[in-house]
């Protein structure tokens, strides 16, 4: 059975829903403001020192918990459906998660709809990432985190790196991640009446916006459908009442068939993003820990005590 403390993640969603259709045509303003409330939900991990940067032209957030080893890193892309959120929204989920693993995290911006389409946040996400080896960071040394848009971003991120002939980072750690805007994976119709704000007909206008015209199948913005060989080892973790728990699960069949090392963990009863919970719900930081247990490893560091 769910925590009664992982019901602030329901409570957020179903908020949002009866907010758009409250207001249906709202100005985007209007969404973005009520988006930077999202990190709300996520208690301070403490013992994590936050330094403002400019990355490619955007504001970033370096996350440096006390014990962090400096040259591990973990780039992370916030989710937001390409629309809204911000680093500020996803500082103290990625500080948790940062903590955990005993690396700095990279939290970076990029640009959004409906001032820009694809394949702006790519591009700017790459850019973060050549920034991160421009620093001196080996890419051995790098985990891409993401989670919804983000988690997609950061898969597109290292095929986009692997085609400009950049070494690609050394893991990837994806949450709830939207990977399909073909929008076909059965669980936007079998959890359905679980999820409080994902319906299809919503993502589906969220993909449309987002490709401006480009094909729905498009690697680079779609990875589910890419030749996704070669890439680093991937961890992808979903909620079980979500929508996008398909997208997780075949990605991961799909990774698994390429040669990709790849598993996936559904979070019985947990929604969109669930992480976002952490500090407060136990299934949120059970999350956490298991992404930077697995994560720590392979980025060369001992495990927790």
């Amino acid at each position: 059975m769910a925590s009664k403390q992982s019901a602030v993640v329901k409570d957020w969603w179903t908020a949002q829903w009866d907010a758009a259709q409250a207001n249906p045509g709202e100005p985007v303003s209007e969404l973005r403001a009520r988006n930077e409330h999202w990190g709300d939900m996520t208690a301070e991990p403490g013992g994590v020192d936050y330094l403002e940067v400019e990355v490619a032209g955007f504001p970033a957030l370096w996350a440096v918990p006390g014990d962090s080893v400096r040259d591990r890193v973990i780039l992370a892309l916030h989710g937001g459906g390409f629309v809204g959120s911000s680093v500020y929204t996803h500082r103290k989920m990625y500080a948790h998660l940062a903590k955990a693993t005993g690396a700095r995290a990279l939290i970076t911006d990029y640009r959004k709809f409906p001032e820009h389409r694809h394949p702006a946040p790519l591009e700017d996400a790459t850019t973060a990432y050549r920034w991160l080896l421009d620093q001196g960071v080996e890419p051995g040394h790098i985990a891409v985190a993401g989670d919804s848009a983000g988690g997609g971003l950061a898969v597109t991120t290292m095929l986009n790196a692997r085609e400009l002939g950049l070494p690609l980072a050394a893991a990837l750690m994806l949450m709830s991640a939207w990977v399909d805007m073909t929008v076909g994976s059965d669980t936007w119709e079998s959890n359905r009446d679980k999820d409080p704000f994902f319906k299809q007909e919503v993502v589906e206008a969220l993909a449309a916006n987002f490709l401006g015209g480009t094909d729905v199948k498009d690697p680079l913005a779609s990875p589910l459908w890419a030749d996704l060989r070669g890439l680093p080892p991937v961890h992808l973790q979903a909620g079980g009442d979500e929508t996008l728990a398909g997208d997780s699960t075949r990605f991961a069949d799909a990774a698994l068939l390429s040669g990709v090392d790849a598993r996936v963990e559904i979070f019985p009863e947990q929604l969109h993003v669930f992480q976002m919970a952490a500090g407060r719900a136990p299934e949120a930081d059970e999350a956490i820990r298991k992404l930077a247990a697995w994560v720590r490893p392979i980025l060369g560091l001992a495990p927790a005590d």
